[in-house]
């Protein structure tokens, strides 16, 4: 047991997660002549590569918020080719991955959570994952916050569900139960060639915002019920944006059908947008 996890973990169960968050909803979105110079002292602070970005002058972001979902030259981010590639939909690292056993997620050392849980209780909804495999991508302040798709798909459904907020680093991931089911979160479902897919958008503490392309801002308002929206399938492509945070937080993947995981992928390795993850397996297969 790591003491030091718990005594930075435990404040958070206290903390007023949703006020915070609405706080630094409105913060991140003031327009003022102190908003380059709160951005330089963020890229000061968190090491942020801001030549990477289209628009690489702090001056020329109105807010804060501008200058956080901020585009990527897309040549910087090349999606890695071929059908039954499976690519990271994220800049961010590798926190846990591999088979989902009888519906059980790995989420650290002493630690799982339910595929149904996550995926807002619906048995249905999370039958064709109790036997499949499982990404978990923890993305940090300084990384680009927006969510593409990692395999061609046709969305089905979209499911918005309340929760806590609590930090999903390192820390509270080794010490906080069921972290990822616990905290409010959007899924988006899909149909692939390979199988079924969910991408689970997990909220943390000032995340100020999840959005989706397809229905714009879901979070906030939080609400205090499951939303659930159904959708006839269209195709969002392979490398498209699919979503985005508006602070750091984590992207969880749930594949129906097997993967097999490049040798490189290990947990707390960074991964860039676009890099191979996997090998997808037909459905025929």
């Amino acid at each position: 047991m790591n003491i030091s996890d718990y005594l930075k973990s435990w404040p958070l169960y206290v903390l007023p997660h949703h006020f915070l968050s609405r706080i630094v909803f409105k913060l991140t979105r003031i327009r003022s002549p102190l908003v380059p110079k709160a951005i330089r002292r963020f890229v000061s602070v968190f090491k942020v590569n801001l030549e990477e970005a289209v628009n690489p002058d702090p001056e020329s972001y109105a807010t804060f918020n501008e200058f956080f979902t901020r585009p990527l030259k897309p040549e910087l981010r090349p999606i890695a080719e071929g059908e039954t590639v499976f690519s990271s939909p994220v800049d961010g690292a590798i926190s846990q991955f591999g088979k989902i056993e009888d519906g059980r997620i790995f989420q650290a050392k002493g630690h799982d959570y339910s595929a149904v849980e996550l995926l807002g209780g619906d048995s249905e909804r999370a039958a064709p994952f109790m036997k499949g495999q499982f990404m978990t991508i923890y993305l940090s302040p300084r990384d680009y916050h927006r969510i593409h798709m990692p395999v061609t798909g046709q969305l089905r459904e979209q499911v918005y569900i309340p929760g806590r907020l609590f930090s999903v680093a390192g820390h509270t991931a080794r010490t906080v139960p069921r972290l990822f089911a616990r905290n409010e979160r959007v899924v988006a479902m899909f149909d692939t060639e390979y199988g079924k897919m969910a991408l689970v958008l997990v909220g943390a503490i000032n995340v100020a915002a999840i959005e989706t392309v397809w229905d714009g801002l879901i979070t906030p308002p939080n609400g205090k019920g499951i939303v659930e929206k159904q959708y006839d399938g269209d195709t969002y492509e392979k490398g498209a944006e699919m979503g985005r945070f508006n602070m750091g937080s984590t992207v969880v993947m749930l594949m129906e059908n097997p993967l097999a995981w490049e040798s490189d992928c290990t947990a707390d390795r960074a991964v860039q947008l676009g890099r191979k993850l996997a090998t997808l397996a037909s459905v025929n297969q």
